[in-house]
């Protein structure tokens, strides 16, 4: 039997100062068996030789349009044709104006023109420059044409600035991008719901009970499972982020809003993924006015805020794969196993939250367990863990759904 041929990545390096990381991220494609072409712009060579990424690349670098020796036979669209995924890394703000106007002036954006597979891109910039409207109005665009944005990530930029602008890291794009490929719409034809983000328990017309979560992993989740194949419905609390191409996003506040949302959606869900990080309580009583500093104490009853999950888990009909979270201070496992067992769920995420974990940030660690099961996802940015989730759960829902004589869905 033939084996499967290697993956062809055609790799776009544009003009910014991330592209001395590309030699290392031609160097983790070919470990994991790719095939790689690079394609430079002219201010990409500026930052780096195509001797060097030819030497890692093992092919000659391509970065003119007009190669004579190259073009006499159309040969950017025998390459637009060759490739299984176009990966552009780095992908500065100037390539990402051009791309998202459809500009073909030379050969990278020519190719991606030309090309029917899929592409994604690695932003780097400056913090200010990714921040921008324009950019962010590029982004939108791209995306909702379909092409897959990957990071950035936060942190220490060559500026000396600090914040959201940084390239991804070759391993961790290697990963994203290749794993990408291997899962072939491993949810393709299914409906899969998702709740994401903060609830917000109103005390009085300005004032609220909440928590820190900021909405960015579940909305990764979502953005995995759209590129899975399936049909994605996102109920999500009070975030600062754009809804992710291609999901039907509903936006609620308070827990009880976020239950009948939730609800509402899941006919004909085949999965149903509860990364909201929901209210346990909610104020007895809602004050009509705002509450007026007089008294040197102030009390707040509190009760019982809808118990989502465990709703969803204790259908007897139309009941969906049901995966929880657990963000836990202490005890992971041990917490999360019985939050498993309690809601009789399918799955559960346990993930270390506090001291800078978790919420707030760019990056998550993941374990993952299910009835006679149990994964360390490890550690990694938040979009990346999403993938691997979404594959791990298309892969224990399948085995479950082929299991002889297997149990209700839920029973442990």
């Amino acid at each position: 039997m033939n084996s499967p041929r290697p993956a062809r990545i055609l790799l776009g390096v544009t003009g910014g100062i991330a592209a001395y990381k590309t030699p290392d991220l031609v160097r983790r494609l070919r470990e994991r068996g790719a095939e790689v072409q690079v394609v430079m712009t002219r201010g990409a060579t500026n930052f780096i030789t195509p001797l060097t990424l030819q030497a890692v690349s093992g092919r000659p670098v391509r970065s003119g349009l007009w190669d004579e020796s190259a073009e006499g036979a159309m040969s950017h669209i025998e390459l637009a044709r060759w490739a299984d995924a176009v990966l552009v890394a780095p992908a500065t703000a100037d390539f990402l104006a051009r791309l998202s106007c459809g500009n073909a002036d030379d050969l990278l954006t020519t190719l991606c023109l030309a090309t029917e597979v899929p592409i994604l891109v690695a932003p780097a910039m400056n913090r200010a420059m990714w921040a921008h409207a324009a950019t962010r109005a590029n982004v939108a665009l791209l995306e909702s044409r379909g092409v897959a944005v990957l990071g950035p990530a936060a942190g220490e930029q060559a500026c000396g600035e600090t914040g959201e602008g940084r390239m991804l890291e070759p391993a961790e794009l290697a990963e994203l991008l290749l794993g990408r490929l291997r899962r072939e719409r491993s949810l393709a034809g299914l409906k899969v719901v998702i709740s994401a983000g903060p609830t917000r328990e109103r005390i009085d017309p300005v004032r609220f009970i909440s928590n820190r979560s900021s909405g960015k992993m579940g909305y990764a989740v979502a953005a995995a499972a759209r590129d899975a194949g399936a049909r994605v419905v996102l109920v999500s609390g009070p975030v600062a982020l754009p809804a992710p191409a291609g999901v039907e996003c509903i936006g609620v506040e308070s827990a009880e809003q976020m239950y009948a949302a939730v609800h509402a959606a899941l006919p004909g869900a085949d999965i149903y993924i509860g990364t909201a990080a929901v209210a346990d309580y909610r104020p007895a009583a809602v004050a009509t006015q705002k509450i007026k500093k007089t008294a040197e104490n102030l009390r707040i009853d509190l009760v019982r805020a809808p118990d989502i999950l465990g709703s969803i888990a204790a259908l007897r009909d139309g009941r969906p794969f049901v995966v929880g979270f657990a963000a836990e201070t202490e005890k992971l496992e041990e917490h999360a196993r019985q939050k498993l067992l309690g809601k009789r769920l399918d799955m559960i995420v346990a993930n270390q939250v506090g001291d800078g974990l978790a919420f707030d940030c760019e990056d998550n660690s993941l374990l993952v367990l299910w009835n006679g099961g149990r994964e360390d996802l490890g550690a990694g940015s938040k979009p990346l863990l999403a993938e691997r989730l979404i594959g791990l759960i298309a892969s224990v829902r399948g085995a479950v759904r082929r299991a002889p004589g297997a149990a209700a869905s839920g029973e442990a």
